[in-house]
């Protein structure tokens, strides 16, 4: 099993910027892809911006340009570096993990085998 925990939500204006980390334990030798995906009040939860087990990264449209995925392999932790925050950027911030190695970077919920709880980021305007 692998267990993940996010920090580094928060309040921010409009503009700001925030850091979430995302830190991994337990079996992290069965971990490959990770992800973050984010659930607005009434809404689904939609994907944010992904890394692969080689590195590759891919970002919704909507985040493109503004967040910068990456991780740190030898600390078991990705992190979602977030500029230029907005209002609709409000969600609660989930981060996942896939067991698989996989050529390409996953999108979907159902890509990913483990989930952190979330951590909140609020965007005042």
């Amino acid at each position: 099993q692998v267990q993940l925990v996010e920090s580094g939500g928060g309040l921010m204006q409009a503009g700001g910027s925030l850091r979430l980390s995302c830190t991994a334990s337990g079996r992290t030798s069965s971990m490959y892809g990770m992800g973050w995906f984010r659930q607005a009040p009434g809404k689904e939860r939609e994907f944010v911006a992904a890394i692969n087990w080689a590195g590759s990264t891919y970002y919704a449209d909507s985040v493109k340009g503004r967040f910068t995925i990456s991780r740190d392999n030898f600390k078991n932790t990705v992190y979602l570096q977030m500029n230029s925050l907005k209002p609709e950027d409000t969600a609660l911030y989930y981060c996942a993990a896939e067991r698989r190695r996989s050529a390409i970077v996953e999108v979907t919920t159902n890509s990913y085998d483990y989930w952190g709880q979330g951590t909140q980021v609020t965007v005042s305007s």
